[in-house]
């Protein structure tokens, strides 16, 4: 490993707290979609696919379509959060306003910069996750003390998510390219990944895909905190998310690294 991937200080707080900085300005616009979101979806969702889906089996047991979307909502927020802030956020920062070259003026390095935007996103993730919480705890669908964890969920999967966004980052040439891997990366997640039906409605060979993806590890974790349920099983989902995290973080250094220095 050369010396720039790992010459990481805690300098790489302080582009977390410029985009903090930034983001102060504009909050009362960013909390309306966290806090709107699940109203709209439990709506749709609750009064109108309940009326036609009794029930959902989890774990052996028959719970309301509602109580099982519910927490995969969360997950998607998590996932939405921290991918766009790493991609287009940090594309724009990176590109068009030149924020990266500025602070690389700075004894900052760039995996430092490139972490302190990591670490944002997943903070982005953390505030969209607590503000659909609140909501979501309105409507009585989330257990308690178990859903105090789902904090804990919110930054490891938001570094898990902001780190391939950030290695997206480093490979595309153009900001209108980001539309494919939202298309043939976000978007399948969304719809096959557990959200809206159990994983076993699927052919086998989906099912296997389908567990390759991060969000149905991200999905299993927070259905399972939401439900009041804790158990060893749960620790696949976070080694998954853990591995995927460890693996895309240096990769998005390395892209990073080959695209701004030359």
């Amino acid at each position: 490993m050369t010396a720039w991937r790992w010459s990481i200080s805690r300098r790489c707080l302080r582009v977390w707290q410029r985009n903090f900085a930034v983001y102060r300005k504009t909050w009362k616009i960013s909390f309306l979609p966290p806090l709107l979101e699940p109203v709209l979806y439990l709506f749709a969702f609750g009064v109108g696919l309940s009326a036609m889906v009794k029930g959902v089996s989890y774990r052996g047991e028959a719970v309301s379509y509602i109580a099982y979307i519910a927490p995969a909502l969360l997950a998607v927020a998590i996932m939405y959060n921290a991918f766009f802030e790493t991609t287009y956020n940090s594309f724009v920062r990176m590109y068009y306003q030149k924020t990266f070259d500025a602070m690389l003026a700075t004894p900052m390095n760039l995996a430092e910069i490139i972490t302190g935007e990591i670490l944002w996103a997943a903070t982005k993730s953390v505030i969209a996750l607590t503000l659909m919480q609140m909501v979501v705890s309105l409507f009585g669908l989330i257990s308690y003390p178990e859903g105090l964890l789902l904090v804990l969920v919110a930054i490891l999967g938001g570094l898990a998510f902001a780190s391939i966004g950030m290695f997206f980052t480093g490979v595309v040439p153009t900001i209108e390219v980001f539309n494919l891997p939202i298309f043939l990366f976000i978007t399948p997640m969304f719809l096959f990944s557990g959200t809206f039906f159990p994983l076993q409605n699927l052919p086998g060979w989906a099912q296997v895909v389908a567990h390759g993806l991060p969000l149905t590890h991200l999905v299993g974790l927070t259905r399972a905190l939401t439900m009041g349920y804790l158990g060893v099983d749960l620790l696949w989902h976070i080694a998954y998310l853990l591995l995927f995290a460890a693996v895309f973080f240096p990769l998005a250094l390395h892209k990073m690294h080959k695209r701004l220095i030359k």
